[in-house]
């Protein structure tokens, strides 16, 4: 084998490890409130529900980069989740939302929220049978 083939089989091979290496953040699961509180300040992703039982902590004429509310989990969990940016339009409305943060304390200090509204497929799936039952 020549010396060239070898250096370029080593470069790759570094390659490949320092795409895995930077991107393992990238390949994280979906954790717990009760996980991600025992990973004290480690990213995490979350999927949650607003606590409509809370009120939502949002003043923009005060400071217009934060907001607070709780969130509740499948499993019951329940934290308060700080996150320093505007509220995301339709808040309330969603049906889940995925919070990236880190847990500090009893506190989950929100970096991204993602909202997830099904609901709004929901009517595009009844318009698509309605208009699939009227063509037939």
């Amino acid at each position: 084998m020549k010396r060239t083939h070898i250096i370029m089989l080593v470069a790759i091979a570094f390659a490949i490890t320092a795409l895995i290496v930077f991107s393992a953040n990238d390949f994280s699961t979906y954790d717990s409130i009760a996980s991600a509180q025992q990973k004290q300040g480690r990213f995490v992703h979350m999927i949650a529900k607003l606590d409509s039982t809370q009120p939502i902590e949002y003043n923009p004429a005060v400071d217009a980069n934060y907001l607070s509310f709780y969130a509740v989990d499948s499993l019951g969990g329940k934290t308060k989740v700080v996150y320093h940016n505007s509220k995301p339009a339709d808040l309330e409305k969603s049906e889940r939302v995925v919070l990236k943060g880190k847990m500090q304390g009893d506190v989950f200090e929100c970096k991204d929220i993602l909202l997830k509204c099904p609901s709004k497929y929901k009517d595009d799936k009844k318009q698509l049978e309605k208009s699939l039952t009227e063509g037939s």
